[in-house]
């Protein structure tokens, strides 16, 4: 049977998960390629509607403002939760924002592979953890010049980073963010063992 605290809970979870599922739904890159006037993003490089993939276009402006846009609205939808609610539905929220960027409602379902919303959420629950994942991408990035192999490993490394820091539930959500986050590359997992990934900036 439920309790009072489970009933009053249920109903502000859902509103938490509603709310950061249209947070995370709003897609940047194809707004943002559109007003500019580009080709349709999904029409350009690998199809997908993140940052990396508007770089292909050329236009490093836009791919900078999709990159912004993706990260913030994943920490909006944190912080706003975290602040008229509690920790725990900003944690409901950060998921529903996750799957709002990768199965946006407005593009059909089919969104992008939600890294830069996955450091956003991180960003509005753990500014340090944050830190620790945008350092590993840059030295991975750097050293391999492959977005989705720094995106992969920096990953892997935050569920530990963040049970190690203490923060045990936050590590559980990003130990299924990171599964799921995989699952959205195992393309690129593959390109990446057959050697034909895309490098960072380069045009297709």
């Amino acid at each position: 049977m439920f309790g009072a605290a489970d009933i009053t809970f249920l109903p502000s979870a859902v509103a938490a998960l509603l709310f950061g599922y249209l947070c995370g739904s709003i897609p940047f890159g194809v707004v943002l390629t559109r007003i500019a006037g580009t080709p349709d993003i999904r029409s350009v490089g690998s199809g997908n509607i993140g940052a990396t993939n508007v770089l292909r276009t050329g236009r490093k402006a836009l791919a900078a403002l999709t990159l912004i846009g993706d990260t913030l609205k994943g920490t909006v939808a944190v912080c706003i939760a975290l602040y008229f609610f509690n920790r725990n539905l900003a944690l409901v929220a950060g998921l529903g924002a996750f799957v709002g960027h990768i199965l946006p409602i407005w593009l059909r379902f089919k969104g992008g592979k939600g890294v830069a919303t996955y450091i956003g959420i991180l960003l509005g629950l753990s500014w340090v953890a944050a830190v620790i994942f945008c350092a590993a991408w840059l030295v991975i990035a750097a050293i391999s010049r492959y977005s989705s192999l720094s995106a992969l490993i920096a990953s892997a490394a935050t569920p530990p980073v963040l049970w190690a820091m203490g923060s045990n539930r936050e590590a559980l959500l990003f130990a299924i963010l990171t599964i799921v986050l995989w699952f959205k590359h195992r393309d690129n997992i593959m390109r990446l063992r057959q050697g034909t990934e895309g490098r960072i900036g380069q045009k297709t």
